[in-house]
């Protein structure tokens, strides 16, 4: 957390001291005060996690999340709303039983929400 947000030699600078993303001195400078606020990671894949994608490293922003909950929570997620629910388009293709790579190409090609999800040749009658 602290490498990847306050040197730019590490390798994942760019996607977070670099875009702006820093640690609170509290937490930078005294791993104490980041236990007593935080707490041990939980047992099995827990990562630690902003909650608010593009805020900072900070109490009230971060958060023990599971390894899924954390990668529904990137930067490089793309997210589709249909009637007013919000989901990334991975969620959505496996609701409707598509591949990911599949959404994401008619996507890119600009077709309407409501073909981007609809079934595919192969799938349409499982």
């Amino acid at each position: 957390m602290v490498l990847r947000c306050r040197s730019p030699k590490s390798p994942s600078w760019p996607g977070y001291g670099g875009r702006g993303i820093k640690v609170c001195d509290a937490w930078a400078s005294d791993f104490a005060a980041f236990l007593r606020d935080m707490g041990s990671r939980p047992a099995g894949r827990y990562a630690l996690d902003r909650i608010d994608n593009d805020g900072h490293y900070e109490p009230g922003n971060v958060r023990w999340a599971t390894w899924e909950e954390s990668n529904r929570n990137t930067s490089r997620n793309r997210f589709l709303t249909i009637n007013g629910e919000q989901k990334t388009a991975t969620e959505w293709a496996k609701i409707h039983g598509l591949s990911p790579a599949t959404v994401f190409s008619r996507m890119d090609k600009g077709w309407p929400l409501e073909k981007v999800l609809s079934p595919t040749r192969k799938n349409q009658w499982a």
